[in-house]
């Protein structure tokens, strides 16, 4: 068998050769991160136009009418009992 040295193991590397590895994955890295952050930005402008277009282009919406409270529902008349209907479409003839 072949005897290893630290210079001859595949996973053994210089201090330099390391740093360098770190910075070209460090600037990937960062690379890969503004590329996301400038199309997040795009993507952001676009969605805002898009809304904004459809808010001026949407429908004027109608007033609804004020619910009605609680002094306008009091208000109402009271139903006539149906004795008192009855008594009144007696004198009217009908039946």
């Amino acid at each position: 068998m072949a005897d290893r040295t630290k210079e001859g193991a595949p996973g053994a590397r210089n201090p330099a050769q390391r740093a360098e590895e770190a910075r070209k994955a460090m600037s990937d890295y960062e690379a890969e991160a503004a590329a996301v952050a400038a199309k997040t930005a795009r993507l952001k402008a676009l969605r805002l136009a898009k809304e904004a277009e459809e808010r001026k282009n949407a429908p004027v919406k109608t007033a609804r009418a004020a619910p009605r409270t609680k002094a306008a529902k009091q208000a109402k008349t009271k139903p006539v009992p149906l004795s008192d209907w009855l008594k009144g479409q007696r004198e009217d003839g009908r039946s």
